[in-house]
């Protein structure tokens, strides 16, 4: 198993280049299940959970052309199986993503139980109560679920989601692509990443209006085309280096970012004290010889402040002068890098959804564990300002949603080192 050396060092500065958005390209590429035609998607991160839907793409029946690094043809055109494999599903959540697009061209969708990351239950119940209402009928196993459409196909629907779930409002959206009439989607997530997907769906010829809003219009088309398509920046990225940044107390210029995407992290960095520009170049951050103070936060969907950025702002909170209050209110199981936080000194106190966070105190390297994606960039940024060497494991979690991890940190300056144990 990999891990990560992290060690104290000096403030992080420098330049650095945000890749695509993995909670967007997993989707569009799932989309591409849709047209018989080849799809060109450009600026794909190069991430394990890529490669896992690559897999599942081509088991289906279908080809994939690497034609660079960051660029990816996709080719549908021949579907030979409609069931993604316990082997793939197993491996990450986003791969129950495949349920739309392959009910609406085959008719029929079998996938096994989504996994991922273990930050509570995200049930699929959404999903399911959107294939439900375009007229699939449903088998639920303990293992797999089963769509099947109606012999004249799926028919659009007014849905209304009982919570904003990007999930659901993602498969919704590709299943009722090629559905007969209108879907309409109420209370919608309205994340970034749902605007990339109608965007790049759009170019194929869907006809989706309203993505970016709690309510989403979709008129059902016969049949789409490919088309190709640029991957927005991960927002999640650009988050995780301006905490870098504020963390070490450093200076970074951040390129390929669209600053309304990290409004929520930008305003809580102001209040801490931090300077954050939107310049030409990208976002400039700075808290170099600056007083810090704490401030509160509560996860809410987009355009609140986002559950994934929870962790490594906690981290950062560690280290600033206060008493700060942290409300969790997305995932009910997304505390669980409070304790690896307070073996390296941090003051943390946690009641249900509730941690209050006691700042600063000095960190001390400790061997610690990358218990979700998120809270492993949390446990690396806050071993760039413990004494000591903090050693992280487990980080394949790391690996599933950061391009180039270590090596983006390294050309800041930070001391890290990937090792196989």
């Amino acid at each position: 198993m990999a891990k990560f050396l992290v060690q104290n060092g000096e403030p992080l500065y420098g330049v650095v280049q945000i890749s695509g958005a993995k909670n967007a390209v997993l989707p569009e590429m799932a989309s591409a299940i849709l047209t018989k035609e080849k799809c060109k998607i450009s600026d794909v991160p190069n991430l394990i959970d890529v490669k896992v839907m690559k897999e599942i793409l081509v088991s289906l029946g279908g080809s994939i052309n690497q034609i660079d690094d960051n660029v990816l043809e996709i080719n549908m055109e021949e579907l030979s199986k409609f069931e993604a494999s316990y082997e793939h599903t197993s491996k990450m959540r986003a791969s129950f993503l495949l349920m739309g697009p392959l009910l609406a061209r085959a008719g029929y969708a079998k996938v096994y139980m989504p996994g991922g990351c273990t930050i509570g239950e995200r049930p699929i119940g959404l999903h399911l109560k959107g294939f439900e209402a375009l007229g699939a009928e449903i088998i639920a196993k303990e293992n797999y679920i089963e769509a099947t459409a109606p012999e004249n196909g799926l028919k659009g629907a007014a849905i209304y989601l009982d919570f904003p779930s990007v999930g659901a409002t993602e498969n919704i959206m590709m299943a009722a692509a090629l559905a007969k009439g209108t879907t309409y989607i109420e209370n919608a997530a309205q994340e970034p990443e749902i605007v990339d997907l109608a965007n790049f769906m759009n170019k194929m010829g869907a006809k989706i209006k309203g993505a970016g809003t709690d309510s989403i219009k979709i008129e059902g088309v016969k049949s789409l085309h490919g088309a190709a398509h640029n991957v927005i920046p991960d927002r999640i990225e650009t988050a995780t280096f301006m905490l870098a940044a504020a963390i070490t107390r450093g200076e970074v210029m951040i390129k390929n970012v669209v600053p309304d995407h990290v409004k929520p992290i930008t305003a809580k960095l102001r209040e801490c004290g931090v300077t954050v520009e939107i310049t030409e170049e990208g976002l400039y951050v700075n808290a170099a010889d600056k007083k810090l103070i704490a401030t509160d936060l509560k996860t809410l969907p987009y355009p609140g402040f986002p559950t994934d950025i929870q962790s490594p702002f906690m981290s950062f909170l560690t280290t600033v002068e206060g008493s700060s209050t942290v409300i969790e209110t997305v995932f009910e199981n997304r505390f669980m890098h409070v304790a690896e936080l307070n073996r390296m000194g941090a003051n943390i106190k946690t009641e249900g959804n509730r941690a209050v966070v006691q700042g600063g105190k000095k960190l001390e390297g400790s061997r610690v564990i990358a218990t979700d994606l998120r809270a492993g960039a949390a446990m690396v940024l806050a071993g760039l300002v413990a004494s000591g060497t903090t050693e992280v494991s487990q980080i394949y979690h790391v690996e599933r949603g950061y391009e180039k991890f270590v090596e983006k940190f390294r050309a800041l300056g930070a001391n890290i080192l990937r090792i196989e144990d």
